[in-house]
């Protein structure tokens, strides 16, 4: 168990193993009680125990794919492990290792000026939320944040982000119902230099119906905001709804095609059973998660960690009780 204890200790030590642990409860009961089950009958590194663990991994929604891959992985040196403590313990480093979050690059912050981070996603995977939740979360490190306004075509999303901002207390910069976003994001640029902000959130289209005005849109939008400030958009996170599970990630190709994005926020995670889409994400799109949406409050989405993601779908921490 050496492998689980070490993960164990990262893990207590994380100011958010509590939201961690509640927000991951039911992909914990899914996943985690079922992996345990397998104690039952466990007689070795077999075929039915590879089969029961492609089960377990396909019904989290980890995808056939990925875990063809983590199956084959944990195959390869799981032949000699004779107890159940063993092969859990081996099985959580295979996930581990398979996620690999240190090779992660880490999120790129501007530090000649505003940093401009792009929201992006279809509608109702949680965008505008999560944009409100970010402001929460800079706010906390001591940042100053401004929202920018620039999905301006569905109805209500104006409306939406500015009642956000004023509830948190951060300027929103609007423009009228269908003005091109591309403007409202020069003016929020320009806003935000002006005021010495440290970070721009733009909360962009989700409503384009074809990928062709999709990429022109947010090529446009990233050519005008690199013209106001060098390099922004520094960050593109694509938001995705983790209860879409493998259409989440048909989305997410499409967004790819358009723009270069730079990491995903998974939102309503704690309303979903298959936490396992992180590692299909992770594996189809070879882009990192950067947050997880843990709850519906705005301080409930969390940085992601790999250690804390695994200790809440797996074990917990019940080896406690």
């Amino acid at each position: 168990m050496a492998f689980f204890q070490s993960i164990k200790e990262a893990f207590v030590k994380n100011k958010d193993k509590d939201k961690y642990l509640s927000g991951l409860g039911r992909s914990r009961k899914s996943f985690g009680d079922r992996l345990r089950a397998l104690s039952n009958s466990f007689n070795g590194v077999n075929d039915e125990l590879l089969e029961q663990i492609m089960i377990i991994l396909l019904e989290s929604d980890v995808g056939i794919h990925t875990a063809q891959k983590i199956v084959d992985q944990f195959e390869e040196s799981a032949s000699h492990i004779r107890d159940y403590d063993s092969m859990e313990d081996y099985f959580i480093s295979i996930l581990h290792d398979f996620y690999n979050q240190e090779s992660d690059e880490d999120i790129q912050y501007n530090e000649n000026g505003p940093t401009v981070i792009f929201m992006v996603g279809v509608n109702g995977s949680g965008k505008t939320t999560s944009s409100a939740k970010l402001i929460k979360y800079y706010q906390d490190q001591n940042l100053s944040v401004a929202v920018a306004a620039a999905d301006t075509f569905r109805a209500g999303a104006v409306d939406q982000i500015a009642t956000w901002a004023d509830r948190l207390g951060v300027p929103c910069i609007k423009g009228k119902p269908n003005q091109d976003p591309s403007s409202v994001l020069v003016d929020a640029c320009r806003y935000a230099k002006e005021h010495q902000i440290d970070i721009l959130l733009a909360d962009t289209a989700g409503r384009l119906q074809t990928k062709t005005n999709l990429m022109k849109e947010l090529s446009k939008m990233v050519r005008v905001c690199d013209r106001e400030i060098e390099g922004a958009p520094h960050e593109v996170w694509l938001v995705l709804d983790a209860t879409t599970g493998q259409n989440g990630i048909s989305q997410a190709r499409e967004f790819l095609e358009a723009t270069s994005v730079s990491g995903i926020i998974l939102t309503k995670m704690d309303g979903t059973a298959k936490g396992g889409v992180v590692l299909a994400i992770r594996d189809s799109l070879h882009i990192p998660v950067r947050f997880l949406g843990l709850g519906e409050k705005p301080e409930d989405l969390k940085p992601f960690e790999i250690n804390s993601y695994l200790m809440g779908i797996t074990k917990g921490l019940e080896s406690d009780e």
